[in-house]
């Protein structure tokens, strides 16, 4: 019995390193090639295994590309989360919140590039593009973490009164430009686009 669990695990654990190189290889497809050419035959290519084997552990394309956005959405949310955690006050959590937004943006290119080829190119069952999703909002830990701060910094009187999903939105829409827009990029490296917009989102907040 013993022997049978311990094989089952080695087992597991070798599943789980094989699913996690795979995810690594269709990360730097992505990045490379982009979502529409990005076919289990490139993904196994960079992998350095075969297209069966990739087929072994997901259904197809869209199911890898599906557990590939969970890992990407997870990965992210735990940088910034980890960083915003290490603060008490509603002023250190929202600086901690934009900073480490932008950081992980600029410390992990590859992984940025492939959620964005994902968001703007896949598509559900029903044809629906996954950039207009509006369901999942609620289910966003980054967006909760967000409104959790302004709620937070509004009841203890360090912020003003303000509509927290609008404040929101505009920081996380803010935050989200340095990743889309290269003319900024080409302008300020993420550091000084953080510390201008730590600057003026608490100027804004101030204001009200």
């Amino acid at each position: 019995m013993k022997e049978d669990l311990k094989m089952e695990g080695k087992q597991s654990f070798i599943a789980e390193a094989r699913r996690e190189q795979i995810i690594e290889a269709a990360i730097k497809t992505l990045d490379e090639i982009g979502y529409v050419k990005a076919s289990l035959a490139q993904i196994a290519k960079r992998a350095r295994i075969s297209t069966a084997l990739i087929s072994y552990h997901f259904t197809d394309k869209s199911d890898l590309m599906n557990h590939l956005l969970t890992n990407l959405l997870e990965g992210s949310s735990t940088y910034i989360l980890n960083k915003v955690h290490q603060e008490t006050t509603p002023h250190g959590r929202l600086n901690a919140f934009i900073t480490a937004s932008l950081a992980y943006q600029d410390t992990h290119p590859e992984r940025n590039t492939a959620l964005i080829e994902i968001i703007f190119n896949a598509r559900t069952p029903d044809n629906i593009p996954y950039y207009k999703l509006s369901d999942v909002e609620d289910e966003d830990p980054i967006m909760n973490e967000l409104r959790s701060i302004l709620r937070d910094g509004q009841a203890k009187g360090v912020f003003g009164v303000f509509n927290i999903d609008v404040m929101a939105n505009m920081i996380q829409g803010a935050i989200g430009e340095y990743m889309f827009n290269t003319d900024i990029t080409k302008k300020f490296d993420w550091r000084t686009y953080s510390r201008e917009l730590v600057n003026i989102v608490n100027q804004a907040l101030k204001g009200y």
